[in-house]
Parts: C-alpha cells; sequence; structure tokens
C-alpha cells in the first residue's frame, strides 16, 4: 500500500508539494516536518496525514476546494486514493461507524486561532451532505447546522489570539438511524467564560450578541431596548475594541435571529433573549460612589432601564445592588441581617448579575438545541469536539487555568491511544520493538488534578474556597502559600510572587492568583437569585429555578470541580468510541494568508509530537486491517 500511495500521489500531481503522509518523509526531524508542511501551504495545500491522523494548517482564507465535486471524490473513497482532506477523515468516520455499527469521535485540537471550529463545521456539513433522509431528517440536519451560528453568537469572541474564538467548550453528539441518517444529537457544553461579559484584555471585545444587536437592530427594537451607540456601554467600551475585519456583525444578527427560529424558539422568546442581552448592557452602566464608606448609586435614572427590561422593581435593583441579606448566629438562633456593601462589592454585586444573566441564557439556548433533537433510543453517533484551544496572553487568570487543563487531558489521549498505546501492543504481540521516547502528560494532569499525595492545585484551591468565609486578596494569596508549601518541588511547577507557573506540555505559562478563589468559588448571592425570581417575566424566573430553601449540604460545587468532573467524563465518553484526530496548526499571530511564522510553527510541532507520531507509525506498521475472527467479530 505504501508503494501504492507514493505512485499515486505523484501521478496525482503534476506539480508535486511535499509528501501528502509524513510516514512517507525521507528525514524525521521538527525541521524535516516543519519545511513539508510550509511547503504544502504555500501552495495551498492545508491538509497532511500522519496515517490516519489528520494535520490542518488555518490558511486564515476561504479555500476553493470544499464543493460538491469534493463532497462526491471522497464520499467512500480509500485515504490513499485522494490527495489530503477532511472530507476523507469525515467519511472514512461516517463509514466505520455503518460498517462496523460503533459510535465513532473525531479530537479537534490546536491552539486558539488554529482553526478547530471551522474544521468542526466542515466535518458536520460533510456528513449532512453525504447522509440520507427525509423531511424528518432534513429538519435535524437543519437545526444541527444553525446550532452552530447561535452558539458562536453567544459563546465567541474575538481575542488577540483569534477573531472567532470559542470560549467555551462543545462536544456535539450527531446521533444516527440504523440506515445511517442523522435523526437527533445532543449538545454537552463546557465552562463559557462569563467573565467576558464585564472585563476582558485590550483590543478584545465580548461576546459577538452584543455588538451584533446594536449594529442589527431594527429602529423599533432599537427604542424599544433602549440601544445607542456601541461606546456609550461600559461593558462594551472598557477595551476599545468595536470592530472585527472580517465580521459583519449586521448580517450575523439576521443569522442569528433565523438559526433561533430554525431551531424552534418562539417569536416572543426571542425578543425576550434580546431584551435580556440589552438589560445586561444597561445593567453595566449603573455605577456607584461612596458615601460615608458605602455605595450609593450614582445617578439613579440608570436603573430604570435594566430594571424595565429584567421585569424588576427599580427600588428593589437598588437595595439588592447595594445591600446584602447575611446570616447572623446569636446564640442558638439565626437571624438574617441586611449588610450595606461598598463600592468594590457593589460593582462586584452588579457584574455577578450581568455573568449569570449572559450564562443562563447560553444555557437555554443549549437545551433548546437538545430539545429539538433529542432522541430518546440510541443507535449510534459520531461526536465531534470543537472545544477551546490551549492559551497564553499577557496575564492568565482562572479561565486559562481551565481552558489549559482540558487542553492537557486532551492532549493525554491522544498520547495514550496513538504513542503508548500503539507501542504496547506491539509488545504483546511480541513483535521485535525499540521504545520511543516521548514526553508523557500525565505528570502535568496529576498536578493539576490529583486529589492525594501531593494534592493538586484544583484540590488545594478548593479547600482555601472552603475555609475562606469571605474571598478577597487574603484568599488569594494563602492559596499561593500552600501551593508553595505542598508542590514547589514539583519540576512542572514554580511560584512567583503574585501567581504560579506551570510547565504544560505546550510550554510554561505564568497565571496571576487574582481572582483565582472568587472565581472557582463561583457563587450568586442569594439576594441577586431572589430579585430575578420577582421578575413579572416569565421567561426570565425560570431562567432562575434554583431552590433556596433547599438544604445546603457539604460544599457547594466550585467551578474548579465541575471543569474537571467535566473533563473527565468527556474523557471517558471519548474512550468509548473509535477515535480519530485533527491536529490544528496556527502558522502565525497577524491571521494572514500565506504568512508564515517558522518558529511558532516548529514550536507546535514540538509540542503536538508530531515526530513521535511519524517514528511510532513508520516503525511499526502504518496500515493495518483488523483480523475478523471466527465468531464473526472484529478482534
Amino acid at each position: 500500500i505504501r508503494g501504492h500511495y507514493r505512485y499515486h500521489w505523484q501521478s496525482h500531481n503534476v506539480k508535486q508539494s511535499g509528501v501528502d503522509d509524513m510516514v512517507l518523509l525521507s528525514k524525521i526531524n521538527e525541521d524535516a516536518i516543519v519545511d513539508n508542511l510550509k511547503k504544502r501551504y504555500m501552495d495551498d495545500y492545508i491538509f497532511t496525514y500522519i496515517g490516519p491522523v489528520l494535520i490542518s494548517v488555518n490558511p486564515f482564507k476561504q479555500m476553493p476546494y470544499f464543493g460538491d465535486k469534493e463532497v462526491e471524490m471522497y464520499q467512500g473513497a480509500a485515504q490513499y486514493e485522494n490527495p489530503p482532506h477532511i472530507y476523507a477523515l469525515a467519511d472514512n468516520m461516517y463509514r466505520n461507524m455503518m460498517i462496523d455499527r460503533e459510535n465513532q469521535c473525531v479530537i479537534i485540537s490546536g491552539e486558539s486561532g488554529a482553526g478547530k471550529t471551522v474544521a468542526a463545521k466542515y466535518i458536520m456539513g460533510y456528513i449532512s451532505r453525504v447522509s440520507g433522509g427525509g423531511p424528518k431528517v432534513q429538519h435535524v440536519k437543519d437545526i444541527i447546522l444553525q446550532s452552530n451560528p447561535l452558539l458562536e453568537a453567544f459563546g465567541n469572541a474575538k481575542t488577540v489570539r483569534n477573531n472567532n474564538s470559542s470560549r467555551f467548550g462543545k462536544y456535539f453528539e450527531i446521533q444516527f438511524s440504523s440506515g445511517g441518517e442523522p435523526d437527533g444529537g445532543k449538545i454537552s457544553n463546557f465552562l463559557l467564560e462569563k467573565s467576558r461579559v464585564v472585563m476582558r484584555n485590550p483590543g478584545e471585545r465580548s461576546f459577538h450578541i452584543f455588538y451584533q444587536l446594536i449594529e442589527g437592530a431594527t429602529g423599533e427594537q432599537k427604542s424599544s431596548l433602549g440601544i445607542t451607540s456601541l461606546d456609550y456601554y461600559n461593558y462594551l467600551n472598557q477595551s476599545g475594541s468595536y470592530k472585527v475585519d472580517d465580521i459583519n456583525d449586521k448580517s450575523d444578527f439576521q443569522e442569528t435571529m433565523h438559526a433561533m427560529e430554525v431551531i424552534g424558539i418562539s417569536g416572543e422568546d426571542r425578543g425576550l433573549v434580546l431584551q435580556i442581552v440589552a438589560g445586561v448592557l444597561h445593567l453595566g452602566n449603573i455605577n456607584f460612589r461612596e458615601a460615608g464608606n458605602y455605595a450609593a448609586v450614582e445617578s439613579e435614572e440608570f436603573l430604570a432601564f435594566p430594571a424595565f427590561l429584567l421585569g424588576i422593581d427599580q427600588k428593589r435593583l437598588k437595595e439588592k445592588l447595594t445591600s446584602r441579606k447575611m446570616d447572623s448566629k446569636w446564640g442558638s438562633s439565626m437571624e438574617s441581617i441586611d449588610v450595606t456593601l461598598n463600592v468594590e462589592q457593589a460593582c462586584y454585586t452588579r457584574d455577578a448579575l450581568s455573568k449569570a444573566l449572559h450564562s443562563r441564557v447560553f444555557d437555554f439556548l443549549v437545551e433548546s438545541i437538545n430539545k429539538a433533537i433529542v432522541k430518546v433510543h440510541q443507535e449510534f453517533n459520531i461526536g465531534v469536539l470543537d472545544i477551546y484551544g490551549f492559551e497564553i496572553f499577557q496575564k492568565n487568570g482562572f479561565e486559562q487555568f481551565c481552558i489549559n487543563f482540558v487542553n492537557e487531558k486532551l492532549q493525554q489521549i491522544f498520547i495514550e491511544l496513538t504513542l503508548k498505546a500503539e507501542q504496547d501492543e506491539y509488545i504483546q504481540e511480541g513483535i521485535r520493538w525499540t521504545p520511543i521516547e516521548y514526553f508523557n502528560n500525565k505528570i502535568v494532569c496529576d498536578l493539576i488534578e490529583s486529589k492525594l499525595n501531593p494534592p493538586g492545585i484544583m484540590s488545594i484551591l478548593d479547600d482555601v474556597c472552603a475555609t475562606m468565609h469571605a474571598v478577597g486578596e487574603g484568599a488569594d494569596q494563602t492559596m499561593l502559600q500552600k501551593l508553595r508549601v505542598a508542590i514547589n518541588s514539583h519540576e512542572h511547577f514554580n511560584s512567583w510572587n503574585q501567581g504560579f507557573i506551570i510547565h504544560h506540555y505546550a510550554g510554561k505559562v505564568s497565571y496571576d492568583a487574582e481572582g483565582f478563589c472568587e472565581r472557582n468559588r463561583d457563587v450568586l448571592f442569594s439576594d441577586l437569585i431572589e430579585l430575578m425570581q420577582s421578575s413579572e417575566i416569565a421567561f426570565i424566573r425560570a431562567l432562575f429555578p434554583d431552590n433556596l430553601n433547599a438544604e445546603k449540604k457539604g460544599r457547594p460545587t466550585t467551578a474548579g470541580s465541575k471543569i474537571k468532573k467535566q473533563a473527565n467524563d468527556l474523557v471517558q465518553t471519548l474512550m468509548k468510541c473509535t477515535p480519530h484526530y485533527i491536529r490544528c496548526i496556527k502558522p502565525n499571530e497577524t491571521k494572514k494568508p500565506k504568512d508564515w511564522e517558522e518558529s511558532r510553527v516548529k514550536h507546535q510541532v514540538e509540542y503536538l509530537g508530531l515526530k513521535e507520531n511519524i517514528r511510532v507509525r513508520r516503525a511499526g506498521y502504518a496500515y493495518r486491517l483488523s483480523f475478523w475472527g471466527k465468531s464473526g467479530r472484529k478482534e
């Protein structure tokens, strides 16, 4: 097959751009890999294989080979018959599912801006085009495809690394009938970066929906929602970035509204979703001033509009933003007292409400999609994992810590299944084998999530959050001290005066400890929940179904423990499927086509372990067939 492969490629293309499967490289080192990817990239070939693994380099432009002709060309074809393409991988998944009757999944990994979200869309689009089905199936396909623009509007944003960065993780299972028709689906979403609603780095934007609404609203919507210019809103004007080169907020707004309609969200609910989006913007314009050590609302006229949009009493809104009920114990009896907040606490409370409103609307949208395509009887499915990429910013906080942890776990799966498992298999089979060395990042995963001896960073963080009543600067410093005592000698950990450094598989990241405990606790005060439950709008009350009288037993769930559980559940789900891999590479920081930054690509090739991947693949049996035993089952 290898001979056929090489011969076929040369006859297929008059002009050869490197090798299309890097198992065939004459030299295997990082420079040769980078050089091969560069040659192909400059000739507009963005896809390259390492055996069954697809490497995809972000072209930062629309490529011409995603049309009907290509769909036809890759349908039912063997991998070596055509040039590398994401459609070949998608077709392979679909056919494997049909032939082997096994669930499949594709793990798309790479750093922020490497092209993961676009890859996920191409896979979903291809499967939609090659699978049959009547009107009911078409309806499910429409919802699957429309879920992308909708969730992107509320969950994606411009960052300094990427103009359309996913600020949440998504695992989309497309469910099929026994005849291979997509007849259902389910989305699991992970950790929306809700702090982006209220703050972000300079040069970045909040979630797209805020800009879409302001640019795309009709005259009538503008007057009823109090929409003015972008720079009027404190939540938008702080980072000084409003427009994005390749994004048209006005037309995207129409697409978002259309997507809500296709998914089956009623006209009334669509209007209320926008009302909440506007309500969040108006909440951000409520400012506070010091009045004898306490916070007072600076200009009370700014309370009227958010109170009106959220269906709550203006006086109660003011009260809940500037004071809080605290339970106090006197002897054996408990009583509630009202505590007046200072300016910092009042701002924190306002922001907590804004973040909660946005993230609960996001959860409502995910739930609406799931309700529209839920399928009771599961046959088999294809899972597409599109998760936020590894990130290193000037200042990295709790969100980057969680995002990078999830990426660390995905790298662990890749190592387990492509470098470790394959070598173990040869040893078990008694085949002569010289082990190929690689960095196993399990040590970094344990550093972050281990429960005991030594405890991981997340356990120490949770302990501090459980013992500190008021979260302030003190808590973050206490966490740092505890980390230093417990794990300072760990080879992948260092601390500095304001935070700590983790040596991740993709490089060293320095985390600023400020705000870690507060964001990990992620508590929405019961006062704010009560306030939203008092809304005269049923839709808003339904977003806050929290039972405040329920007995609070044990520790409250922290954001860290939640993402840890989600990441481990995800790993278990993926391990039950036949996995496929797309490794995305970001060729430059300018986001421009044909721009190639050698050192950036080399760094990614190194940490993605592509050299080891090629060596394991080459030293072993690059192409293998499953053995069908006497039982008629694949063995």
